[in-house]
């Protein structure tokens, strides 16, 4: 069929689109607390034809259309951050507010709205008859802003749901991603030795022995790897904490954390050994160590991993990037932009880790993501429905 007719029947449906997304931000739904907006997605899913709708263990919610042997995953994360200083916003970040075709408010752009344009996604592929051999699965992850990657995990190793390709629905601003870079937190703590302030002499003090370290470490980033598509790798100290006694005694343990961005050849060892060999962390005796997240989500289930998230990239000429590009030519009317992410997200899991072909096309633009100017434009939603309808038609 002409699948340029996407663009005239998504029209009928800017109206209860519009509703859905003013709905979905009037929800809060911060990392762990997903659980009305669970539910509200399932009655829209509901509403709109999907075949089967599921709540997995973990709380993610997953729509099916057909029951075809390739297996096509679309996912937005529905979680979002906190709204941080309130007094910072110029509108009710949890008000659904639409002025001038744009909605605003916290999840507006990262990224629960994307879920609006994959729902009504399934609807254009009823509507329109666009079934065929292939499974439609739009997924609603939580816990992505705490954890990226770990929802995904969870759905395919814990609930054994494989997608052949996947869709991540992260800001692009209507353009085809194909990778980021990949991200690891760790931990370096030094001891000392503590004695009173009045005779620093006595004591060794480990907050100085860290400083020593920061510089190293800072220095660092003059010497990681850089790569021509996904850009260099990075790290930077995000966090200083020191145990003492008291303000007048000398600190005994000082702990520093580091944000370590990794592009294209970085791994978790390498980036670990890069710490470890400065002469710095040797003559503090430094324990260097990456962290672990563990949490509860909004279901009760506990849940957990390594904070690494692996870099990612797929090449230019795979067929899912090129099946993305005839998409978003349908969706835009003309070939859409092919780039990377600045951030991480979901692709951590499916294409670092399970080496399943992934793909972001999202709609508004990343660089509001996490800031109090969050904001949809409705024309976005509508282009980006009819591109998760097509792409399926192009695998």
């Amino acid at each position: 069929m002409d699948l340029n007719k996407l663009n005239a029947a998504v029209l009928k449906y800017r109206k209860d689109m519009t509703a859905f997304a003013r709905d979905l931000i009037r929800i809060p739904s911060f990392s762990m607390q997903e659980g009305r907006l669970v539910e509200r997605i399932k009655k829209e899913m509901i509403k709109t034809g999907f075949d089967r709708v599921r709540i997995d263990a973990m709380g993610n919610i997953i729509g099916f259309i057909g029951r075809g042997k390739k297996k096509i995953m679309v996912d937005a994360h529905i979680d979002t951050v906190g709204i941080g200083d309130r007094t910072a916003w110029k509108i009710d970040p949890f008000g659904g507010i639409l002025k001038n075709g744009t909605i605003y408010g916290r999840g507006a752009t990262d990224q629960k709205l994307s879920m609006v344009s994959m729902v009504y996604a399934g609807k254009l592929i009823k509507e329109l008859k666009l079934e065929a051999d292939y499974t439609y699965m739009a997924v609603g992850s939580v816990m992505e802003e705490d954890c990226d990657g770990l929802p995904l995990l969870h759905i395919i190793n814990k609930e054994k749901i494989r997608p052949d390709f996947v869709v991540l629905t992260e800001p692009t601003n209507l353009a085809v991603y194909r990778g980021h870079r990949g991200r690891m937190e760790m931990k370096v703590v030094a001891k000392g030795r503590s004695c009173h302030a009045s005779a620093p002499e006595r004591g060794d003090n480990a907050v100085v022995k860290m400083a020593a370290v920061i510089r190293q470490i800072t220095d660092l980033n003059k010497k990681l790897k850089k790569d021509k598509f996904l850009g260099k790798g990075t790290v930077a100290v995000t966090c200083v904490d020191c145990k003492t006694p008291s303000l007048n005694a000398v600190p005994d343990e000082c702990a520093i954390y580091l944000d370590r961005r990794l592009t294209l050849g970085e791994t978790l060892k390498s980036s670990v050994n890069e710490i470890k060999r400065l002469p710095a962390v040797k003559q503090a005796r430094a324990k260097v160590e990456v962290l672990y997240y563990d949490a509860v989500s909004w279901t009760g289930l506990k849940v957990g991993q390594e904070k690494y998230f692996p870099t990612w990239v797929l090449p230019e000429n795979h067929k899912l990037v090129r099946a993305g590009v005839s998409a978003g030519r349908i969706a835009l009317g003309k070939d859409p932009i092919v780039d990377k992410w600045v951030f991480s997200t979901n692709g951590v899991a499916t294409a670092g880790r399970l080496k399943i072909p992934t793909i972001g096309f999202g709609p508004s633009n990343e660089v509001y993501a996490h800031t109090v100017r969050e904001n949809m434009p409705v024309a976005d939603l509508l282009k980006a429905a009819v591109f998760y309808a097509a792409l399926p038609q192009y695998l």
